[in-house]
């Protein structure tokens, strides 16, 4: 997936000056994090590309394995939490967490702590039943190289799907939403030309499209049309970056 290789290469941007941080002491913070909200931690380490998911109960209600506690894995890419989310909300998260590391990015070092992503997520429980899952992220930089060094996040189950944006950037210090999603596009676009959508964002082309949806490329084509016509834009990868970014 484009988008996810793209968060990639700017997550694991590798420098000469190492982070010298003691993940430890970041570890037992998911942990007690974990154990005192009933949450899924995960802790994810860019220097090394490994993850730490610290599992509660609630783990069990989203059929997700029970093992270990730190499970380790070889990735910063929690691959078991990510195959239980809607395909849409998946796709959403890598683009917005995309959008959360240029904001900050691009930020002075002590202004970066104070900011944070909260997303409401479709993800299947033990049943293969979709529920809402509150998922929160925090970004923390080294202090030796300002790079980001960890990812933590949580997983908790939501109590109702409420009206409030599905994904925001908010200051936990001032309490208040930077940016929220720009997905009102839903409202604009057919089901189909969503679809199309979401495939140009990803880098395929109509024919690739056209293969995967199982319709011929002149449809693809219309759909095309009627995206930029109705979004107003120049071009498709226009159209998908105004609706993501």
């Amino acid at each position: 997936m484009e988008i996810r290789e793209q968060l990639s290469d700017k997550l694991l941007d590798n420098v000469s000056k190492k982070c010298l941080l003691n993940i430890e002491i970041y570890k037992q913070r998911a942990l007690v994090y974990s154990q005192m909200e009933g949450a899924i931690s995960v802790l994810s380490d860019m220097q090394a590309n490994k993850s730490y998911v610290y599992k509660s109960a609630a783990a069990a209600e989203l059929g997700l394995s029970m093992g270990e506690s730190p499970t380790e894995i070889n990735t910063i890419w929690e691959e078991e939490m990510l195959k239980k989310m809607h395909p849409d909300d998946r796709l959403k998260k890598y683009i917005h967490e995309l959008r959360f590391f240029k904001l900050l990015d691009a930020m002075e070092m002590e202004q970066r702590t104070a900011y944070s992503v909260v997303s409401k997520i479709r993800m299947k429980d033990k049943n293969e039943e979709y529920r809402w899952v509150k998922h929160r992220m925090f970004y923390i930089y080294s202090p030796y190289n300002s790079k980001l060094r960890l990812a933590f996040c949580l997983y908790n189950l939501s109590l109702s799907s409420s009206s409030a944006p599905d994904f925001m950037i908010i200051n936990t210090i001032k309490g208040e939403v930077v940016v929220k999603d720009k997905l009102d596009y839903k409202n604009i676009l057919s089901p189909r030309e969503l679809e199309v959508l979401k495939f140009v964002g990803e880098g395929y082309a109509s024919k690739e499209i056209a293969d995967l949806l199982s319709i011929s490329i002149n449809t693809v084509s219309r759909h095309r049309q009627n995206i930029l016509e109705k979004l107003k834009v120049k071009n498709s990868t226009q159209a998908f970056k105004d609706s993501f970014y």
